[in-house]
């Protein structure tokens, strides 16, 4: 099964932008067979969708709230998985997950423990 790690967040000032990191320690061979997706959960909301990409990366999804924002990408090399966020803004405060999914964004049962994005005014 394995398990995903989440880094790269932050504090950021509106307008700014970070890279999130998740990276799969599973069994060797399976993270390239595998598509993936990023998620977020803001306080008092339930986990909502943001963008996944094919498991050899040429294709991908996104929200219609990315608007051209963010890009997904990974490194199957590296077992990575990437999510480039450009102009944020304050309603994209949540915390980010990674996940296995069902394409293009239903998550399977690789959660981790996530990483925060606050996003100041």
């Amino acid at each position: 099964q394995g398990r995903v790690e989440e880094s790269g967040g932050g504090l950021v000032q509106a307008g700014g932008s970070l890279t999130l990191s998740c990276v799969a320690s599973v069994e060797s061979g399976t993270f390239g067979g595998w598509n993936f997706g990023w998620f977020r959960q803001a306080p008092g909301k339930d986990h909502e969708w943001v963008a996944s990409v094919l498991f050899d990366g040429k294709g991908a999804m996104y929200a219609d709230f990315v608007q051209d924002r963010f890009t997904v990408s990974r490194d199957n090399k590296k077992n990575t998985m990437y999510l480039r966020m450009n102009n944020l803004r304050v309603e994209d405060t949540a915390v980010y997950y990674c996940n296995r999914v069902m394409w293009p964004r239903s998550p399977r049962d690789l959660w981790g423990q996530g990483t925060q994005v606050t996003v100041a005014s």
